[in-house]
């Protein structure tokens, strides 16, 4: 099973519980629910016999609380995985927090020269960096590329993260955190082996100092075990996500939602 959360329109939330064997056809969606609060999707998922809910064996689900207590209540006997891809995310959101704040320091330095340039009386010509770039356009243009593990750049990304690196050793420090973590997802089949890694890439990140890595270390602590689940089966929210794409695709041929019950209804139809 899956669970998640979706928007249907004016940003309203709702839970959605699938089943990853219907792949995403006829028997997929379980349950879908107004709201994100525990106790009321609790409540709705507590109609399903007790039995069918306990012959549920693992729930993937993200970080969120009311996430935890909603699979913790209503599938005690399921293993809870959280999904991989969730963890990353937060290791990726800390490396462009780096990034951004070098990006806002070099727009500042370059406002401040063009004004002293004009005080001067003078022309203001920025630096150009050995592949092509200024400062603050090799920040900008670096955004994608430190997503991607360094085999799949391109030529002109290897020219500009060589001059990235350079210039700012703690991205470049920041960078290999994050694929070390995205490595010891994707290379370990051995949950005692990734147990050990993962540990080891704590040290790393205490080590680094940087603020914004002590706290994704401490919240994947908080986690751990449901984390380390991952390893057993590899299992992953994707199909959530996928279903919740088709969600959004349903929705754009109906040029939105304007009756809600009724468009529920035709869902329930299509994939329940």
């Amino acid at each position: 099973m899956s669970i998640d959360e979706t928007a249907l329109t004016n940003g309203e939330l709702y839970t959605v519980v699938t089943n990853k064997a219907g792949k995403g056809k006829k028997g997929s969606l379980v349950a879908m629910i107004e709201g994100t609060e525990a106790g009321k999707v609790i409540e709705v998922l507590d109609k399903i016999s007790e039995e069918e809910r306990n012959a549920v064996e693992e729930v993937t689900l993200d970080m969120a609380s009311s996430m935890r207590k909603i699979v913790k209540s209503c599938f005690p006997k399921a293993s809870r995985v959280i999904d991989r891809f969730h963890v990353q995310k937060l290791a990726y959101d800390a490396l462009q927090e780096i990034r951004i704040k070098h990006r806002w320091d070099a727009i500042n330095e370059e406002t401040n020269a063009i004004e002293n340039a004009k005080a001067d009386g003078v022309k203001y010509i920025p630096e150009v960096l050995s592949n092509g770039d200024t400062k603050k356009q090799l920040l900008a243009r670096s955004r994608y590329l430190l997503f991607k593990s360094g085999d799949k750049w391109t030529d002109k990304q290897k020219k500009r993260a060589a001059v990235l690196f350079e210039l700012y050793p703690d991205i470049k420090e920041a960078y290999s955190l994050t694929h070390s973590l995205r490595m010891i997802f994707l290379k370990n089949t051995d949950k005692k082996v990734a147990y050990t890694k993962m540990a080891r890439w704590f040290n790393d990140v205490t080590e680094s100092g940087f603020k914004s890595f002590n706290t994704i270390s401490a919240t994947f602590y908080a986690h751990y075990p449901e984390i380390l689940n991952f390893f057993d089966n590899r299992s992953t929210n994707a199909s959530a996500e996928s279903f919740n794409a088709k969600l959004k695709a349903f929705r754009a041929t109906q040029r939105g939602v304007v009756d809600i019950e009724f468009f529920l209804f035709r869902v329930a139809k299509i994939y329940a």
